[in-house]
């Protein structure tokens, strides 16, 4: 008898455990969804992606490519930076600060790079319309405002993202072709 009370105490632990798993994971589902993180947003606005591209650039070097996404308003590059703190950049200038808790430093302007990358595309997909942004994760802020091209995670949702995606099918089906094209000319740095 009491082998039976022990074992029943046993099933009720266990049965207790997978429950509050179970809560635990679907509390993490519904926080997920709402956060609008990377992943979320790139979902959300895109039909199909690549990470990690390279391609041929024009002076018969490579390009790297964070994100290339397939969207039903053309082909999207995006350069993300996981940046935190006060952020000091312009368009016109050479080297942009931060100013964090932790530090100080200055990196280059990353908007000529990106403007090679959009160049690089358009030489391959020449029909399609190609955008580039700049998206700087949660944690930057740019006090002396925003320079052209750069974007946040909710202006990136409210920019590029398609409310009908059933709607959209027939741009993106306009669009395959092209998106076939720039595949077969991309080195993946890594798999897809």
């Amino acid at each position: 008898m009491a082998d039976f009370l022990h074992s029943s105490d046993n099933s009720i632990l266990l049965l207790a455990a997978a429950g509050i798993l179970l809560l635990g994971w679907l509390v993490y589902r519904i926080v997920s969804r709402r956060g609008g993180g990377l992943e979320n947003v790139l979902g959300d606005i895109s039909f199909d992606r690549i990470e990690g591209l390279v391609i041929p650039s024009a002076d018969e070097g490579e390009i790297l490519i964070d994100y290339l996404l397939l969207t039903s308003q053309g082909l999207l590059i995006l350069e993300v930076k996981d940046i935190k703190g006060t952020i000091f950049g312009g368009d016109k200038l050479q080297e942009w600060s931060v100013i964090s808790d932790e530090r100080r430093f200055t990196f280059p302007n990353p908007k000529p790079a990106l403007l090679d990358r959009i160049a690089a595309v358009r030489q391959i997909v020449r029909e399609v319309p190609v955008a580039g942004r700049i998206l700087f994760l949660d944690g930057a802020e740019f006090t002396k405002g925003v320079p052209e091209l750069v974007t946040s995670l909710a202006q990136l949702a409210k920019e590029f993202g398609e409310p009908d995606k059933s709607a959209a099918k027939f741009k993106i089906e306009a669009f395959k072709p092209h998106w076939d094209l720039i595949r077969k000319r991309a080195l993946t740095a890594g798999a897809e």
